[in-house]
């Protein structure tokens, strides 16, 4: 097998963590990063995953597929539903959770990755994550990789670095990685503000992984 990786870089925290995770495990060479355009109402995703791509010194190429804007339904591409943090009482999900999201973008970039001979992935989802994602969960990557080896006669692999740590745990391995200064280009606020809101879930939890971690938030500086 291979040792090129491609990394799912939305432009946030997580993401540009495994970025470096992966630059460390595979080497700056054999990297390269794909975000998609999927409609999401906050359009400096995309500008800062390109900037933090050119920044590590690995390639992004972005890839338009905006079906789930017109799903609608959630408040990350639904122009009309404000961010809320109270969980739906059938689903037990907040309303910032995009259907298949995950599933969509890795298929996706395994398709991508299948015709340029790369065979690792690397996802930010983590289950220790507040929110309970269940296209997040361990057992769902394990459940897609074999989905997608099948289904493509592939030897693919998911990496999912920060499956079970916490956020003050990503704080710590972005820092022993020499991720910090990315961070500062990183867009994570729910609301789409930069500097961030500070009041959203995506906030709030960003800021006690590093408040736990005892790290300043480049961000924040």
């Amino acid at each position: 097998m291979n040792a090129k990786a491609l990394v799912v870089l939305s432009g946030g925290q997580d993401s540009t963590t495994c970025l470096y995770w992966a630059i460390d495990r595979f080497g700056r060479e054999n990297v390269s990063s794909v975000t998609f355009d999927y409609g999401q109402r906050h359009r400096i995703e995309l500008t800062s995953a390109a900037e933090i791509a050119g920044f590590a010194g690995v390639p992004n190429v972005i890839l338009p597929i905006d079906t789930f804007a017109a799903l609608g339904g959630d408040a990350l591409t639904g122009e009309d539903i404000a961010v809320d943090s109270t969980l739906d009482e059938e689903t037990g999900l907040p309303n910032t959770f995009v259907p298949g999201r995950n599933l969509i973008f890795l298929t996706f970039a395994a398709a991508f990755a299948y015709q340029r001979n790369i065979a690792h992935l690397v996802t930010g989802v983590a289950q220790t994550d507040y929110s309970g994602y269940p296209d997040c969960r361990e057992e769902t990557m394990s459940a897609l990789q074999t989905a997608i080896q099948l289904g493509m006669e592939s030897e693919v692999q998911i990496h999912t670095p920060l499956m079970h740590l916490s956020k003050k745990e990503t704080v710590e391995l972005a820092q022993a990685l020499g991720a910090l200064p990315a961070m500062a280009m990183t867009h994570t606020c729910y609301n789409g503000e930069r500097p961030p809101c500070g009041h959203c879930a995506a906030c709030e939890l960003r800021a006690k992984g590093f408040a736990e971690a005892g790290v300043v938030d480049p961000l924040l500086i």
